[in-house]
């Protein structure tokens, strides 16, 4: 299994803290160097995509925005990676860039053997997509979609982020939610993911709030909102089948899933992760360092403490929890927004689950 990081962006969102760089997509040159050390890092760590694809056959391009390469960058990097097809091959998208590079880009994508498209959406509300500083409006995003619809594509992932909180100027409400769940819902897609905002660090969001320009929403704020996301979903026939994930039954993210599972993967490109277990049977995490070029990368044995907490804390993110060492961990739905606190009882106490 491979994730493939794209370190470019158009312009940043406020609540972002993902490595990338701002580019322009018509200067080849923001892109050059950065296809020709990836592709000699995927021919330098061939052996340990092999080693991982038979636990999930799986290729996932993330960012940053994939959407913004020029489509050389496909080719190029897929004449570097084992021959496909690939059981599962998400590229990010991002709706303005759909839009305005059209049919023909979408085409191009199929050609290469994408299945699956993951598009940030964040938000059906325009109010709330300013404020973002998101590219797209919501007229913008349901025409993506249906663009997306019409080149063939029937694995469709849309984001949404909910628990936002007051800003200079406004403020989000249940009622934003609510539309923003009509709208998407009314499109149908397979899959569906919704993130609690988070002040991350070093991100404009967190600027923000140390300025006093925006206020975080309530825990109680939170919890309702995160409620009527699972009784919506779960009422127009979506799968519950992960703290933030709802999909169509069959349609749940086998890459995403994988990771969950603590499966093998290859991380390519500057700020990837990955995950292996080496020739000792000793569990290893590495990094790639946040570099557009000549990044490097380091890492770390997980101790038996890491690896128990880690097991714990993924399993019980999942329905139906995880069975570690003899004993069963899960979380109800109806308790998974304050799982954290959960997962950390359940990983100090001395007796466990179901």
């Amino acid at each position: 299994m491979i994730y493939v990081h794209v370190p470019f962006c158009l312009s940043f969102c406020r609540y972002c803290d993902f490595y990338s760089e701002l580019c322009r997509r018509s200067r080849s040159e923001d892109f050059d160097a950065y296809i020709e050390d990836l592709c000699a890092e995927a021919r330098l760590r061939r052996g340990e995509i092999l080693a991982s694809m038979p636990g999930a056959n799986t290729l996932y391009i993330g960012g940053g925005t994939p959407s913004v390469m020029p489509l050389r960058f496909f080719t190029q990097l897929l004449r570097n990676l084992p021959e496909g097809p690939f059981e599962e091959f998400t590229v990010e998208v991002n709706p303005d860039d759909v839009v305005s590079r059209g049919p023909g880009y979408l085409r191009a994508l199929r050609k290469f053997g994408v299945n699956r498209l993951s598009m940030g959406v964040q938000s059906l509300d325009d109010t709330v997509l300013r404020w973002m500083g998101r590219r797209h409006n919501a007229e913008t995003a349901i025409e993506a979609f249906r663009m997306i619809r019409e080149a063939g594509f029937d694995n469709v992932s849309l984001d949404i982020i909910f628990g936002i909180g007051s800003w200079k100027g406004g403020a989000f409400s249940r009622e934003m939610l609510a539309s923003t769940l009509d709208r998407l819902l009314a499109l149908g897609p397979e899959h569906i993911s919704a993130y609690q905002l988070s002040i991350e660090e070093g991100s404009q969001l967190a600027k923000d709030a140390s300025d006093r320009k925006y206020a975080d929403a309530s825990d109680d704020e939170c919890a309702e909102q995160y409620a009527m996301i699972c009784t919506r979903l779960r009422e127009a026939g979506y799968r519950h089948y992960e703290i933030s994930n709802w999909a169509r039954p069959g349609r749940e993210a086998v890459h995403n899933s994988a990771y969950w599972e603590r499966m093998p993967y290859v991380g390519l490109g500057p700020g990837a992760h990955s995950f292996e277990a080496d020739r000792n049977g000793r569990e290893r995490r590495s990094w790639n360092s946040e570099s557009l070029t000549g990044w490097t990368s380091e890492g770390e044995i997980l101790s038996p403490e890491e690896i128990r907490e880690e097991t714990i804390m993924l399993g019980t993110r999942r329905a139906g929890g995880v069975t570690f060492a003899g004993h069963h961990y899960a979380i109800p739905e109806e308790k998974w927004f304050v799982a954290d606190s959960l997962v950390a009882e359940m990983v100090a106490g001395e007796s466990f689950g179901q």
